[in-house]
């Protein structure tokens, strides 16, 4: 069943990207248009993320913050208010069009349309040294949506992230393509809905690099935790 699921799955992607790709032909064209009057610098914005088994890959979006904002601020996270994103750029991720480029990437097989969201090259801190509850979610390759994205986007912890991104891939191996396409109708619900856009501060009091600091130390240290069975030996 998983391996026919697999086969399925890509099958999907190859012919929902394409076509959406076909369909969205004027995004191509108003879409730059409007970044490039709105502020200075490329149009995509492109980042080395990982995928199936931590293979990094560039993933492209549409840029929707100022340029080299990855190096101030809140850095990889991003609060509500946050001064780095352009006018342009709060209406493209209110929408979740900045996200429309990676039917690129999913055409050519780097991602999928639903599976785990790509994380951020050193986000998570060493692939090779990350305990097996977060090593898992690198089982299937990336998404552009994905059960965790239907169950709270940016409004649930990493790890909670992780919980269900491997709720995914267990109900993959059991039910296929079937699970994607319920996760994906749910995905079309939570973008008109525009809802858990933003990430949640651990401490209101602090600014958002603070916040951002604090926020990446502790994804990193959980991701790092001893798996059980070494726990219970040492």
């Amino acid at each position: 069943m998983y391996i026919l699921g697999k086969f399925f799955k890509r099958i999907f992607d190859i012919l929902s990207s394409f076509l959406a790709i076909i369909l969205l032909f004027l995004v191509w064209i108003i879409v730059p248009i409007a970044i490039k009057c709105d502020s200075k610098g490329p149009v995509f914005f492109k980042q080395e993320r990982r995928t199936k088994n931590g293979k990094i890959f560039k993933m492209i979006k549409f840029r929707s913050m100022v340029v080299d904002a990855e190096q101030s601020g809140a850095g990889l996270f991003n609060y509500k208010g946050d001064p780095r994103v352009t006018k342009v750029g709060r209406f493209l991720r209110n929408t979740s069009i900045d996200e429309l480029p990676q039917l690129f990437n999913i055409f050519v097989g780097q991602m999928s349309v639903v599976g785990p969201r790509p994380c951020v090259k050193y986000e998570l801190g060493d692939f090779e040294t990350l305990n097996k509850k977060y090593k898992k979610r690198f089982e299937m390759k990336a998404g552009l949506t994905g059960l965790a994205q239907v169950k709270g986007r940016n409004d649930i912890s990493w790890d909670e992230k992780v919980e269900y991104d491997n709720q995914y891939i267990d109900s993959f191996k059991k039910h296929g393509i079937f699970t994607d396409i319920k996760i994906l109708w749910l995905s079309v619900v939570k973008v008109f809905k525009k809802e858990d856009i933003y990430e949640n501060k651990p401490d209101e009091s602090m600014n958002d690099a603070e916040a951002a600091k604090l926020a990446e130390e502790e994804v990193i240290r959980i991701a790092h935790l001893p798996d059980p069975e070494k726990a219970i030996e040492a």
